[in-house]
Protein backbone atom coordinates (compact mmCIF):
# COMPACT_ATOMS: atom_id res chain seq x y z
CA UNK A 1 0.00 0.00 0.00
CA UNK A 2 1.23 3.30 -0.99
CA UNK A 3 0.76 6.77 1.27
CA UNK A 4 1.54 10.40 1.82
CA UNK A 5 3.01 11.74 4.37
CA UNK A 6 4.04 15.17 6.28
CA UNK A 7 6.97 15.38 8.07
CA UNK A 8 9.14 19.05 9.40
CA UNK A 9 12.98 17.84 9.75
CA UNK A 10 16.06 20.31 9.87
CA UNK A 11 13.82 23.28 9.20
CA UNK A 12 12.37 21.52 6.05
CA UNK A 13 8.46 20.63 5.34
CA UNK A 14 8.63 17.44 3.83
CA UNK A 15 6.21 15.71 2.08
CA UNK A 16 6.57 11.86 1.92
CA UNK A 17 5.69 9.90 -0.71
CA UNK A 18 5.95 6.01 0.66
CA UNK A 19 5.46 2.16 -0.35
CA UNK A 20 5.08 0.60 3.06
CA UNK A 21 5.56 -3.17 0.82
CA UNK A 22 8.79 -2.54 -0.80
CA UNK A 23 10.43 -0.28 2.37
CA UNK A 24 10.85 2.63 -0.54
CA UNK A 25 10.30 6.08 0.23
CA UNK A 26 10.58 9.99 -1.45
CA UNK A 27 10.50 13.11 0.03
CA UNK A 28 9.69 16.30 -1.59
CA UNK A 29 10.08 19.65 -0.57
CA UNK A 30 7.95 22.21 -2.22
CA UNK A 31 8.75 25.17 -0.75
CA UNK A 32 12.53 24.94 -2.36
CA UNK A 33 12.01 24.98 -5.50
CA UNK A 34 10.33 21.60 -5.53
CA UNK A 35 13.53 20.08 -4.45
CA UNK A 36 13.61 16.33 -4.90
CA UNK A 37 15.29 15.65 -1.17
CA UNK A 38 15.54 11.38 -0.95
CA UNK A 39 14.90 8.75 -2.54
CA UNK A 40 15.53 5.53 -0.39
CA UNK A 41 15.07 2.20 -0.51
CA UNK A 42 15.59 -0.57 1.97
CA UNK A 43 17.10 -4.54 0.80
CA UNK A 44 18.93 -7.00 2.40
CA UNK A 45 21.72 -4.77 2.38
CA UNK A 46 20.57 -1.99 4.39
CA UNK A 47 18.71 1.39 4.09
CA UNK A 48 20.23 4.02 1.18
CA UNK A 49 19.48 7.39 0.23
CA UNK A 50 20.43 7.62 -3.31
CA UNK A 51 20.22 11.71 -3.20
CA UNK A 52 22.65 13.67 -2.75
CA UNK A 53 21.07 16.81 -0.97
CA UNK A 54 21.18 19.43 2.01
CA UNK A 55 21.27 18.51 5.34
CA UNK A 56 18.82 21.53 6.40
CA UNK A 57 17.42 24.55 5.02
CA UNK A 58 20.06 26.93 6.72
CA UNK A 59 22.22 25.07 3.94
CA UNK A 60 20.15 25.42 1.56
CA UNK A 61 19.27 29.04 1.89
CA UNK A 62 23.13 29.88 2.36
CA UNK A 63 24.64 27.17 -0.16
CA UNK A 64 22.46 26.19 -3.04
CA UNK A 65 24.49 27.79 -5.94
CA UNK A 66 27.66 27.20 -4.50
CA UNK A 67 26.48 23.42 -4.06
CA UNK A 68 25.35 22.83 -7.37
CA UNK A 69 21.71 23.34 -7.09
CA UNK A 70 21.21 20.17 -5.86
CA UNK A 71 17.90 18.23 -6.77
CA UNK A 72 16.17 21.47 -7.93
CA UNK A 73 13.51 22.00 -11.01
CA UNK A 74 15.60 24.26 -13.91
CA UNK A 75 13.86 26.45 -15.41
CA UNK A 76 12.39 28.32 -18.13
CA UNK A 77 16.28 27.41 -18.59
CA UNK A 78 19.10 24.96 -17.70
CA UNK A 79 22.71 25.51 -17.46
CA UNK A 80 24.36 28.84 -18.34
CA UNK A 81 23.74 31.39 -20.56
CA UNK A 82 26.59 33.27 -21.85
CA UNK A 83 26.96 36.71 -20.59
CA UNK A 84 23.43 36.10 -19.15
CA UNK A 85 21.97 38.00 -22.52
CA UNK A 86 19.96 36.94 -25.23
CA UNK A 87 17.69 38.14 -28.26
CA UNK A 88 14.14 36.86 -29.16
CA UNK A 89 12.15 38.03 -31.59
CA UNK A 90 14.33 41.22 -32.15
CA UNK A 91 14.37 42.07 -28.51
CA UNK A 92 17.38 42.18 -25.98
CA UNK A 93 16.92 40.72 -22.97
CA UNK A 94 19.79 40.87 -19.79
CA UNK A 95 19.39 38.43 -16.80
CA UNK A 96 20.82 39.74 -13.27
CA UNK A 97 24.14 37.08 -12.23
CA UNK A 98 23.31 34.92 -9.36
CA UNK A 99 25.43 35.63 -5.73
CA UNK A 100 28.21 33.46 -8.41
CA UNK A 101 28.59 35.69 -10.15
CA UNK A 102 26.86 34.18 -13.03
CA UNK A 103 23.11 33.59 -15.40
CA UNK A 104 22.69 29.46 -13.83
CA UNK A 105 19.81 27.13 -14.39
CA UNK A 106 16.93 29.52 -14.72
CA UNK A 107 15.11 31.01 -11.19
CA UNK A 108 12.54 28.44 -10.04
CA UNK A 109 15.23 26.72 -7.91
CA UNK A 110 14.18 28.77 -5.02
CA UNK A 111 10.38 29.70 -5.47
CA UNK A 112 7.67 27.69 -3.46
CA UNK A 113 5.45 25.72 -4.84
CA UNK A 114 1.61 25.05 -4.18
CA UNK A 115 0.69 21.62 -3.70
CA UNK A 116 -2.43 20.92 -5.67
CA UNK A 117 -2.95 17.38 -5.66
CA UNK A 118 -1.74 14.49 -3.99
CA UNK A 119 -3.32 11.22 -4.27
CA UNK A 120 -2.08 7.48 -2.90
CA UNK A 121 -3.73 3.70 -3.45
CA UNK A 122 -2.97 0.44 -3.88
CA UNK A 123 -0.48 1.50 -7.60
CA UNK A 124 1.12 3.99 -6.75
CA UNK A 125 1.56 7.67 -4.31
CA UNK A 126 1.47 10.71 -6.96
CA UNK A 127 2.33 14.33 -5.69
CA UNK A 128 1.15 17.68 -8.03
CA UNK A 129 3.19 21.00 -7.01
CA UNK A 130 2.94 24.35 -8.85
CA UNK A 131 4.42 27.65 -9.64
CA UNK A 132 2.75 30.62 -11.09
CA UNK A 133 5.58 33.12 -13.15
CA UNK A 134 4.12 36.44 -13.25
CA UNK A 135 6.96 37.86 -15.86
CA UNK A 136 8.39 39.98 -13.16
CA UNK A 137 12.22 38.33 -13.39
CA UNK A 138 14.59 40.65 -14.55
CA UNK A 139 15.41 39.28 -18.35
CA UNK A 140 12.46 37.09 -18.63
CA UNK A 141 9.13 38.98 -18.90
CA UNK A 142 7.32 35.86 -20.27
CA UNK A 143 4.66 34.62 -17.44
CA UNK A 144 4.41 31.17 -17.26
CA UNK A 145 3.24 28.09 -15.63
CA UNK A 146 5.52 25.67 -14.05
CA UNK A 147 3.64 22.07 -12.75
CA UNK A 148 5.72 19.12 -11.16
CA UNK A 149 4.01 15.88 -11.02
CA UNK A 150 6.23 13.03 -8.82
CA UNK A 151 4.59 9.30 -9.37
CA UNK A 152 5.76 6.71 -7.60
CA UNK A 153 5.18 2.96 -7.88
CA UNK A 154 6.24 -0.03 -7.26
CA UNK A 155 9.50 -1.91 -8.05
CA UNK A 156 11.52 1.43 -6.65
CA UNK A 157 10.24 3.48 -9.73
CA UNK A 158 9.58 7.20 -9.92
CA UNK A 159 8.69 9.40 -12.44
CA UNK A 160 9.21 13.11 -12.02
CA UNK A 161 6.84 15.23 -15.17
CA UNK A 162 6.78 18.74 -15.76
CA UNK A 163 4.57 20.76 -18.15
CA UNK A 164 5.18 24.35 -19.07
CA UNK A 165 2.30 26.79 -20.51
CA UNK A 166 2.61 29.74 -21.29
CA UNK A 167 -0.09 32.57 -19.72
CA UNK A 168 1.31 35.59 -21.42
CA UNK A 169 0.27 37.58 -24.51
CA UNK A 170 3.45 37.10 -26.71
CA UNK A 171 5.43 33.56 -27.54
CA UNK A 172 8.02 32.86 -25.23
CA UNK A 173 11.55 30.66 -25.27
CA UNK A 174 11.50 27.42 -22.90
CA UNK A 175 14.08 24.71 -21.70
CA UNK A 176 13.71 22.51 -18.99
CA UNK A 177 15.98 20.17 -16.76
CA UNK A 178 16.55 18.29 -13.54
CA UNK A 179 19.48 18.48 -11.44
CA UNK A 180 19.57 15.20 -9.28
CA UNK A 181 22.64 14.23 -7.66
CA UNK A 182 23.06 10.35 -6.93
CA UNK A 183 25.49 8.39 -4.54
CA UNK A 184 25.58 5.08 -3.70
CA UNK A 185 27.50 6.31 0.04
CA UNK A 186 30.74 5.57 -1.27
CA UNK A 187 33.41 7.48 -3.49
CA UNK A 188 32.06 7.98 -7.44
CA UNK A 189 35.19 6.36 -8.61
CA UNK A 190 34.20 3.18 -7.22
CA UNK A 191 31.03 3.17 -9.95
CA UNK A 192 30.04 2.09 -13.34
CA UNK A 193 28.54 4.32 -15.66
CA UNK A 194 27.00 3.48 -18.80
CA UNK A 195 24.65 5.75 -21.30
CA UNK A 196 22.94 5.80 -24.63
CA UNK A 197 25.60 8.04 -26.53
CA UNK A 198 28.84 8.43 -28.54
CA UNK A 199 28.39 12.31 -29.14
CA UNK A 200 29.22 14.55 -26.71
CA UNK A 201 28.95 18.49 -27.02
CA UNK A 202 32.36 20.64 -27.61
CA UNK A 203 32.52 23.12 -24.74
CA UNK A 204 34.48 26.29 -24.95
CA UNK A 205 34.08 27.49 -20.89
CA UNK A 206 31.18 25.34 -20.75
CA UNK A 207 29.55 27.19 -23.55
CA UNK A 208 28.60 24.86 -26.86
CA UNK A 209 30.82 25.79 -30.21
CA UNK A 210 27.78 23.91 -32.12
CA UNK A 211 29.96 20.77 -32.49
CA UNK A 212 29.77 17.36 -31.66
CA UNK A 213 32.88 15.19 -30.36
CA UNK A 214 32.93 11.52 -30.94
CA UNK A 215 32.62 9.76 -27.01
CA UNK A 216 32.38 6.29 -27.02
CA UNK A 217 33.51 5.77 -23.63
CA UNK A 218 30.54 5.06 -21.73
CA UNK A 219 28.55 2.84 -24.46
CA UNK A 220 29.63 0.00 -22.05
CA UNK A 221 28.89 -0.14 -18.56
CA UNK A 222 33.03 1.24 -17.49
CA UNK A 223 34.69 2.39 -14.28
CA UNK A 224 34.36 5.99 -13.70
CA UNK A 225 37.81 6.11 -11.90
CA UNK A 226 39.32 9.56 -11.56
CA UNK A 227 37.53 10.98 -14.47
CA UNK A 228 36.55 14.81 -14.27
CA UNK A 229 33.45 15.30 -16.34
CA UNK A 230 31.24 18.29 -16.72
CA UNK A 231 29.73 18.18 -20.03
CA UNK A 232 26.36 17.26 -22.34
CA UNK A 233 25.77 13.94 -24.40
CA UNK A 234 23.25 13.74 -27.28
CA UNK A 235 21.27 10.48 -26.11
CA UNK A 236 20.61 8.35 -28.98
CA UNK A 237 16.96 6.89 -29.04
CA UNK A 238 17.33 4.57 -31.67
CA UNK A 239 18.84 2.54 -28.97
CA UNK A 240 16.82 0.67 -26.18
CA UNK A 241 16.24 2.09 -22.25
CA UNK A 242 17.36 2.58 -19.99
CA UNK A 243 19.49 5.38 -21.49
CA UNK A 244 21.97 5.85 -18.26
CA UNK A 245 22.63 3.03 -16.08
CA UNK A 246 24.64 4.07 -12.75
CA UNK A 247 25.83 0.86 -11.21
CA UNK A 248 27.44 0.01 -7.54
CA UNK A 249 29.75 -3.26 -7.68
CA UNK A 250 29.81 -3.60 -4.13
CA UNK A 251 26.19 -3.50 -3.32
CA UNK A 252 24.59 -4.67 -6.90
CA UNK A 253 22.68 -1.40 -6.58
CA UNK A 254 21.64 0.02 -9.84
CA UNK A 255 19.81 3.34 -11.10
CA UNK A 256 17.98 3.36 -14.13
CA UNK A 257 17.07 6.12 -15.77
CA UNK A 258 14.12 6.32 -18.48
CA UNK A 259 14.21 9.66 -20.24
CA UNK A 260 11.25 10.33 -22.76
CA UNK A 261 12.37 11.66 -25.85
CA UNK A 262 12.00 15.86 -25.24
CA UNK A 263 14.84 15.09 -22.82
CA UNK A 264 17.50 14.38 -25.59
CA UNK A 265 20.54 15.64 -24.33
CA UNK A 266 21.96 14.28 -20.41
CA UNK A 267 24.05 16.66 -18.81
CA UNK A 268 26.86 14.88 -16.34
CA UNK A 269 28.97 17.04 -13.79
CA UNK A 270 31.33 15.38 -11.04
CA UNK A 271 31.27 17.48 -8.19
CA UNK A 272 35.14 17.86 -6.39
CA UNK A 273 34.68 15.86 -3.63
CA UNK A 274 33.54 13.10 -6.14
CA UNK A 275 30.73 11.80 -3.37
CA UNK A 276 28.01 11.95 -5.89
CA UNK A 277 27.28 12.39 -9.25
CA UNK A 278 24.47 14.58 -11.38
CA UNK A 279 22.76 13.16 -14.46
CA UNK A 280 20.62 15.72 -15.68
CA UNK A 281 18.16 15.35 -18.53
CA UNK A 282 17.99 18.53 -20.41
CA UNK A 283 15.75 19.91 -23.27
CA UNK A 284 18.62 21.87 -24.22
CA UNK A 285 21.94 22.31 -23.18
CA UNK A 286 23.94 25.33 -22.15
CA UNK A 287 23.15 28.88 -23.58
CA UNK A 288 20.06 27.48 -25.55
CA UNK A 289 18.42 30.93 -25.70
CA UNK A 290 21.50 31.77 -27.71
CA UNK A 291 22.33 29.13 -29.63
CA UNK A 292 18.84 28.02 -30.28
CA UNK A 293 20.00 24.00 -29.74
CA UNK A 294 16.70 22.63 -28.41
CA UNK A 295 15.21 25.68 -27.48
CA UNK A 296 11.22 25.67 -27.39
CA UNK A 297 8.95 28.63 -28.53
CA UNK A 298 5.87 28.47 -26.92
CA UNK A 299 2.33 30.36 -28.41
CA UNK A 300 -0.04 32.03 -25.85
CA UNK A 301 -1.96 29.45 -24.23
CA UNK A 302 0.73 26.42 -25.57
CA UNK A 303 1.38 23.37 -22.99
CA UNK A 304 4.73 21.21 -23.48
CA UNK A 305 5.97 18.57 -21.05
CA UNK A 306 8.55 16.73 -20.44
CA UNK A 307 9.39 13.70 -18.29
CA UNK A 308 11.89 11.11 -16.64
CA UNK A 309 11.35 8.00 -14.87
CA UNK A 310 14.01 6.55 -12.09
CA UNK A 311 14.31 2.84 -11.03
CA UNK A 312 16.39 1.24 -8.31
CA UNK A 313 17.19 -2.32 -8.92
Amino acid sequence: MFGIYRKQENGFDKIVLKNDQEDCTIEIIPSCGAMLHAFVIKDGKGEINLIDSYSSKKEYDEATESTGFKGLKLSPFPCRINKGSYIFNGTAHQFQPNRSGVVLHGFLYNKSFTITKEHADTTGAQLVLQYDYAGNVPGFPFPYTCIITYTLEKDNTLTVSTVVKNTGGSSMPVADGWHPYFTFGGKVNDLLLEFRSEEMLEFVNLIPTGKTIPFPDFVRPALIDGREIDNSFVLDFSQPQPMCILRDPASQRQLEIYPQKEYPYLQIYIPPHRRSIAIENLSAPPNAFNNGIGLLTLEPGEVTDFSTTYKVK
